[in-house]
């Protein structure tokens, strides 16, 4: 009985996936699709694994919970309002494909390409997205919170009113961004580029800035309040409409000349690390070894008797 229970839920599973990825085998498809059933007390556990290539996939609005996309070529792929949570998409490619208003909560993305990829409205909360290339990426709205992109490339990425509050942006390229009105709080941008950017209106409260570069960047109406700015580079920097900068932390960053700050703060340049190379000691050269002695022709006399 329990046996044919069995078989009855597989196959009805069996035919609702099927129903569900009836856009990847309809039209130009070659992705491998394995569906892999196990049975655990009462529940039906289920893992999704997409692999190979499928350009321009239709996956919108698909339950794709759990699902691994393992080294996938998904370019230009529609996955409008799909359910990713706590999906791999490590080390795949997703260049322009479409995941506005998409749940990514918990995902790995770790080294994918999601080059001029669609986030409008996403949600990845918790996503873990290191090494990730998000270059011209667009996410307006998105919700970060709590994200790992630390080592990421953001370079020229869209994030107005983003919501990157607590997350870990560490050494990441956050150049030519547009980013007004984000939200940065408590977020640990330590050592990473944030040259150029529009960061007019973003809360960096309790943000982590430490080691980063703000050169060129117009900061009008952004929030410093509490923010960590130890050897941050504002040179060049527009903060003079910045709001919550103290003279403590404008005193820890490097400014120069053509920084612009509030009335009354002062910025300090800071001195140039030179590197001189130590060269060591040349090596005594080992002694010459011993000379062996001369041989010597031994003469051994012996008397007659």
């Amino acid at each position: 009985m329990k046996q044919s229970a069995a078989i009855s839920a597989r196959a009805v599973l069996a035919a609702v996936f099927a129903a569900s990825v009836a856009g990847l085998t309809a039209g130009s498809v070659s992705a491998e699709v394995r569906l892999q059933l196990g049975f655990q007390d009462r529940e039906v556990a289920r893992l999704v694994s997409l692999g190979g290539s499928c350009n321009r996939c239709e996956l919108s609005g698909r339950d794709l919970t759990g699902a691994a996309f393992n080294g996938a070529n998904f370019t230009n792929a529609t996955l409008v309002g799909a359910n990713l949570r706590g999906a791999g998409l490590v080390g795949s490619n997703f260049t322009g494909s479409d995941f506005s208003r998409a749940d990514l909560g918990g995902a790995e993305l770790v080294g994918a390409d999601f080059t001029g990829a669609n986030f409008t409205n996403a949600g990845l909360s918790g996503a873990e997205a290191m090494g990730a290339t998000l270059v011209r990426a667009r996410l307006p709205g998105a919700t970060l919170t709590g994200a790992d992109l630390t080592g990421s490339n953001m370079n020229g990425a869209v994030l107005v009113a983003a919501n990157l509050s607590n997350a870990e942006l560490n050494a990441t390229t956050l150049a030519n961004v547009q980013a007004r009105s984000a939200n940065f709080t408590g977020a640990e941008v330590a050592m990473s580029n944030l040259s150029n950017g529009d960061f007019r209106s973003v809360s960096f409260r309790d943000a982590t800035l430490n080691g980063s570069r703000l050169t060129g960047g117009n900061f009008a109406g952004a929030n410093f309040s509490g923010a960590e700015m130890s050897r941050t580079d504002i040179r060049g920097a527009d903060l003079s409409r910045a709001r919550g900068l103290s003279q403590e932390q404008v005193g820890a960053a490097c400014g120069d000349a053509a920084t612009r700050l509030p009335n009354g703060l002062t910025a300090r340049t800071c001195r140039s690390i030179s590197l001189r190379l130590a060269h060591p000691r040349p090596v005594p050269r080992p002694p010459a070894p011993p000379v062996p002695p001369r041989v010597r022709n031994l003469a051994v006399a012996t008397a007659d008797r």
